[in-house]
């Protein structure tokens, strides 16, 4: 667990950092504070109509009395992807488009959802 938490707060902010520094030596500093910028605002923007649209079924859901599992897991990756895409940096960036685009977002759960099968195993006791 502490390597994992070492890799998510030491690693992948130094990749991001190098990352940036070398678009920001290809395309300029400017260029490259501007597309951190826009990137954040595109993001929120697309996360909150996919949160929305995800609200709007996780209602429908309920009024037909159906329990929202799939849109309970969508809200959570849209939270995630949120976080990621407000972090400044291009692999969180590339990672949060990912989630928040229905498409991969399906290949994203479809994942997650085999890992957290193996890892969680339904056991009876008799």
């Amino acid at each position: 667990m502490f390597l994992k938490l070492f890799i998510l707060f030491t690693v992948v902010p130094v990749v991001e950092l190098a990352l940036l520094i070398k678009v920001g030596t290809m395309i300029g500093t400017l260029n490259t504070v501007a597309l951190v910028i826009l990137t954040a605002i595109v993001g929120a923007y697309m996360v909150r109509l996919e949160g929305l649209n995800v609200f709007y079924r996780f209602q429908r859901n309920l009024l037909h009395g159906i329990f929202p599992a799939e849109e309970i897991f969508d809200g959570a990756l849209l939270l995630v992807a949120g976080a990621l895409l407000i972090t400044p940096g291009i692999i969180t960036d590339i990672l949060g488009f990912s989630i928040v685009f229905p498409p991969s977002r399906r290949v994203i759960k479809n994942i997650l959802r085999r890992y957290f099968e193996k890892r969680f195993e339904l056991r009876v006791i008799r």
